[in-house]
């Protein structure tokens, strides 16, 4: 191969010679390449936070799951507004969330999506207000989340309105007249929805027969607290806590043969879903939620079959307050002149100005017409639902 290699290289060399030696040249110009189609898509790195281990799990995997669908469908549409989606456990510990948000920082993010949880998020949404990075949370419900910072957004209710909205229920229906209430005082999500519960009763004039407090989700006797309850003559107990706590409370009470209406909030949804836990001791209860699996129209219907065939189970509220944060924000994205050339901080700006525009709405699956306050705060109707058959109906 070598010795003919070399034959032809001198073949050429003297033909070459013999060219420049009189010989007419032919010069062929070559044709240009047709320019390349300019790319004018505009990827915007979506960084999530949220708890994927450790015990309230079930909230942050669903957020993730959730807003992956969503990802999934922008990034199918005919659009060059393309989102990268990257998720972060936090473990529920507000330490551990902040340091996630700096990996997210080291990705180069552009908007933070969470954190799930409100602990957490209040720590993480002090950093990204002083670095100007656009957060928008799908479950962090306190309003310490977004208390003098003009770029944190909730797509959940506040837990003061949770507390608000479920008194106004129990006196509009009449389910019951003494009240008590057992929350964890150690938690600013429960104490919070338990505060706003507590004074909308005054004003109405419900009897709030005892007030029962425990220190952490991580309580696993309370005994005392229903058998307060049931000395009290509770007719519906009001408990917005977790769904972990309030699975040992529902089986707590049934052992004692006490069987009053339980009334939760927002972080009840998923106690069904639970590892072991028998469904039918929570038949019966209520809780809000913004969002029922169970619902006919098309949207819901379509995400979740969507879900269920990706993962396996029937979302949750939190799975669908992540799909439409993820919406918001393609959304308002749509409505921004000059994206391609934002950094972080102008999109932030940005992105504000839209949220908070009188113009700006949301159809999703926790509510249609969707806006916000400039305080962060989400406008929409929540829903209240009971277990029935050990299924969500809305009532």
């Amino acid at each position: 191969m070598k010795k003919f290699l070399a034959i032809a290289l001198t073949l050429v060399m003297c033909l070459g010679i013999l060219a420049g030696c009189g010989g007419t040249t032919t010069t062929t110009t070559p044709t240009p390449a047709a320019p390349a189609e300019e790319d004018d898509t505009i990827t915007i790195h979506v960084g999530g936070i949220g708890p994927l281990t450790g015990g309230t799990a079930t909230y942050g995997i669903a957020t993730k799951n959730g807003a992956q669908i969503a990802v999934d469908e922008i990034n199918a549409l005919d659009s060059n507004i393309k989102l990268e989606y990257v998720f972060e456990d936090d473990t529920g510990v507000a330490e551990t969330a902040v340091s996630a948000y700096n990996t997210l920082k080291d990705w180069d993010v552009d908007i933070i999506y969470g954190t799930t949880t409100t602990a957490p998020c209040i720590s993480v949404s002090s950093e990204t207000f002083a670095e100007r990075y656009f957060q928008l949370t799908p479950s962090a419900s306190s309003p310490d989340v977004t208390a003098g910072k003009d770029n944190v957004f909730q797509m959940c209710f506040t837990d003061p309105n949770q507390g608000v909205t479920a008194a106004n229920y129990v006196k509009e229906t009449g389910i019951a007249t003494k009240v008590g209430i057992i929350y964890n005082n150690g938690d600013a999500y429960s104490t919070g929805i338990a505060q706003g519960f507590i004074d909308q009763a005054k004003e109405l004039g419900l009897e709030i027969v005892t007030e029962q407090t425990f220190p952490a989700d991580t309580n696993t006797d309370f005994n005392v607290q229903l058998t307060a309850c049931k000395d009290a003559g509770a007719e519906l107990v009001f408990m917005p806590i977790y769904y972990t706590p309030a699975s040992l409370v529902l089986a707590q009470a049934s052992q004692m043969g006490y069987a009053p209406i339980f009334f939760g909030g927002d972080g009840m949804d998923g106690i069904l879903a639970i590892d072991g836990f028998e469904t039918a001791l929570a038949e019966g209860l209520m809780l809000l939620t913004p969002f029922n699996a169970t619902a006919t129209d098309e949207r819901t219907v379509n995400f979740v079959t969507k879900y269920q065939e990706a993962y396996g189970e029937i979302p949750n509220q939190f799975a669908a307050d992540g799909y439409d944060c993820m919406y918001a924000i393609y959304e308002a994205c749509l409505t921004i002149e000059g994206l391609a050339d934002m950094d972080h901080a102008a999109l932030c700006e940005a992105l504000i100005a839209v949220f908070t525009s009188e113009e700006f709405s949301v159809d999703g699956l926790t509510g249609s017409g969707i806006t916000w306050q400039a305080n962060g705060e989400v406008s929409k109707d929540p829903m209240v639902v009971a277990v029935e058959n050990g299924a969500y109906v809305t009532k």
